[in-house]
């Protein structure tokens, strides 16, 4: 037993359980290879006015939650508590917003870092799967990525999930809904760092989870109240575009989302079966981070959804996913001789694309077999000395317990044919 466990709030992906996570990125990614996003890595770690900036200094990620620390050099970082910021950083500095083909369109998938209490669904560290569109303001985009995430989750056997859907308007209409929704807040009893906050941005209040915040907030003003023309018919094109596509949403006036930088189509995908931490996913458009970070006017729409978070959707719908069998064959050599050529064999049959495994360590045929039971391989190939010496090796069966003897110069074919 070590002496180290893994930090609070953390967890380790061990198999078989892993495999389910491997299984969510790769579904959630695969709608995005189809509709031209192409991948994008970034640093686990970036400077802190970068999220300052970009986040926003008054939101809890970046008041409470970001893990900041200063290097021997004096650098002061934090580790990336979510993606877009970076993602948009890493576009900019590479200038692929001016390779004159716009949006530039990434995927990316890593693990991300907050300092909060941990509980069931939130995690210090946790994975996600992202997808931003740069460079475009188009409600056909916004649309886009709403339906490949419905696709994405759909394709994974989710059902009991509900997209929520609202606009928080833009520069020209939100300065007068922020203005109504102080006056409003000013005359609450609220705590001092709940009243600074309206004070620096009135919408992180609306966000605010805890119950007599909420019972407080009854009858506040509605942005949708204060849109202006350009933003309606914005939002209007969003909804008949999500609507032509077959995809099922809810209008939601009180959705914010936690970050400063979203402007008109906002999202989140909930699944009610998590309980309080409901949420597995959610996004908007940012139309004015590429200038808050020191770029060029960039508008963008992107999204996140949570691989833990999705993982547990699925267990509370019951959802079994289909994955492949980490091994198709396992090899069970009897004496030396046996060993170099399974070997072999083995190394044959990975070349030819086939999962397989093999029988290591000075172990006899009772420990060798149940080896191969516990691998879950469909077919073990069992070979000594008296089979060597007709040039043929037993191929078994695991589910029917059939045993075949196959010439060891064709067993490659042979299990190729089988396992089709």
């Amino acid at each position: 037993m070590s002496t180290f466990k893994a930090p609070k709030g953390t967890y380790d992906l061990i198999p078989p359980e892993s495999a389910k996570y491997l299984a969510v990125r790769e579904a959630i990614a695969a709608p995005l290879r189809n509709s031209g996003y192409g991948y994008i890595e970034t640093p686990g770690f970036e400077n802190v006015e970068l999220f300052a900036r970009g986040v926003g200094e008054s939101t809890d990620i970046v008041t409470k939650e970001m893990y900041a620390f200063e290097t021997k050099g004096g650098d002061k970082l934090a580790l990336r508590p979510e993606g877009t910021a970076s993602v948009l950083r890493a576009a900019l500095e590479a200038n692929l917003h001016k390779a004159g083909n716009l949006p530039v369109k990434l995927w990316y998938s890593g693990s991300y870092y907050r300092y909060e209490r941990p509980q069931k669904g939130r995690y210090r560290h946790f994975s996600q799967v992202g997808a931003e569109a740069i460079g475009a303001e188009d409600p056909a985009l916004d649309a886009e990525l709403i339906i490949l995430a419905d696709q994405a989750y759909r394709s994974l056997g989710l059902r009991n999930f509900r997209i929520l859907l609202n606009s928080l308007g833009d520069k020209e209409c939100r300065p007068v809904y922020r203005a109504a929704l102080q006056d409003f807040l000013r005359g609450l009893n609220l705590d001092e760092d709940t009243l600074r906050r309206a004070e620096i941005n009135p919408l992180r209040v609306l966000d605010d989870k805890r119950d007599d915040v909420q019972k407080q907030l009854v009858g506040a003003p509605l942005l949708r109240d204060y849109l202006c023309d350009a933003c309606k018919a914005y939002h209007e094109e969003v909804r008949e575009l999500i609507t032509a596509a077959g995809v099922s949403f809810e209008d939601d006036p009180k959705l914010v989302r936690g970050l400063d930088y979203y402007t008109r189509t906002t999202f989140e995908f909930i699944h009610d079966g998590l309980g309080s931490q409901s949420a597995v996913g959610g996004g908007g458009r940012y139309d004015g981070l590429s200038e808050m970070i020191g770029g060029p006017a960039l508008p963008s729409v992107g999204w996140a959804l949570g691989v833990d978070r999705t993982v547990l959707a699925l267990e509370a719908e019951g959802v079994t996913l289909e994955l492949p069998a980490s091994t198709s064959v396992f090899a069970v050599p009897l004496g030396e001789e046996a060993r170099r050529v399974l070997f072999g064999v083995v190394t044959a049959l990975r070349k030819a694309g086939v999962a397989a495994d093999f029988s290591y360590g000075a172990k006899g045929l009772k420990g060798a077999m149940k080896n191969a039971n516990r691998s879950g391989a469909p077919y073990t190939i069992v070979a000594g000395e008296r089979d060597l010496a007709e040039g043929v090796v037993q191929l078994k069966d695991m589910e029917s317990g059939e045993q075949t003897a196959v010439p060891v110069d064709g067993i490659v074919a042979e299990l190729q044919s089988r396992l089709g």
